[in-house]
């Protein structure tokens, strides 16, 4: 196979249908930047929620009880399964957490020394709201355990939330993708029906379908590309600009994982693969022995 050629023709076919090329172009654009930008929140939201559900802590309050007990209470937490992390708080640092916080109003309160020992359990949240249910049931039946707490309704909210999430944003990437790649297809259609009295020439003097639809898949790899490049450029814009500018209260839109060519190169990949599958999708239908015969 010439590759020159089919590069070449792969251009032409730009040239060739100017209408349908830009529609599909800018659907594609249009769909590499809302995926961008649809990414880039995403990704922040759920960022700040696993901050806020990172937070929530199993406090366990103990009774006025010895030192032996109190550390088997610690074995006891620390053998649990879902358990990552253990810290005691005694009373006279509980005290002093609370003045830390309240200010010197509260120094007659502290004095008392009302405030009981505690444990600060840090568990898996992965393990989900139920699990860390459970586990809480068994604590509170430890010899020596006064009381757990835990905010139970904001893990099940933030549970709930990242579900959602999750699956409107895919549901929506999804639709966007096949909205984009059927745009794509009826362009790459369009081409192969302009090029009908050509593509049967080249049938007649022993082509092979697979070289005849090598330009077009091209064609629609090209597409992706143009319109990659483009969304690129509108998200650096949006984000790096019009954001900090128009919205400055929204902060500072972070790029996933903290680096800017992680997005970059999903969105350029996912042009080119949306260009590739419409375009591959189109020429294998249509660049048939039945239909070139017709």
């Amino acid at each position: 196979m010439n590759l020159k050629y089919v590069v070449k023709e792969g251009f032409t076919g730009l040239k060739r249908a100017k209408i349908a090329a830009t529609t599909s172009v800018f659907s594609l654009f249009i769909a590499i930047l809302l995926l961008g930008i649809l990414g880039r929140v995403s990704y922040n939201l759920y960022t700040q929620a696993m901050e806020i559900r990172n937070m929530v802590e199993v406090e366990v309050f103990l009774f006025d009880i010895d030192d032996g007990t109190r550390r088997q209470i610690e074995t006891n937490l620390k053998n649990q399964e879902l358990v990552e992390s253990v810290t005691y708080i005694s009373k006279d640092s509980a005290s002093s957490v609370m003045k830390k916080e309240f200010g010197e109003g509260v120094d007659d309160l502290v004095e008392l020394n009302f405030l009981p020992a505690s444990y600060r359990v840090r568990v898996n949240l992965e393990a989900g709201s139920e699990s860390i249910s459970d586990l809480v049931s068994r604590i509170k039946n430890f010899r020596g355990v006064d009381e757990v707490q835990y905010n139970a309704a904001l893990l099940r909210v933030m549970e709930s939330n990242l579900s959602m999430l999750a699956l409107v944003g895919g549901g929506l990437g999804l639709l966007i993708l096949l909205t984009a790649v059927v745009l794509v297809y009826n362009t790459i259609r369009l081409t192969i029906y302009a090029k009908r009295d050509l593509i049967r020439a080249m049938k007649l003097v022993g082509a092979t379908n697979k070289f005849i639809r090598s330009p077009f898949i091209v064609e629609g790899i090209l597409q992706g590309l143009v319109a990659g490049t483009l969304a690129v450029v509108c998200v650096f814009l949006v984000f790096e600009l019009l954001v900090p500018v128009y919205l400055p209260d929204l902060g500072v839109v972070s790029w996933p994982f903290g680096r800017w060519y992680f997005q970059v190169g999903i969105m350029f990949l996912l042009a080119i693969i949306m260009g590739w599958w419409g375009s591959r999708w189109a020429a294998r239908r249509f660049i048939q022995e039945t239909y070139i015969s017709s």
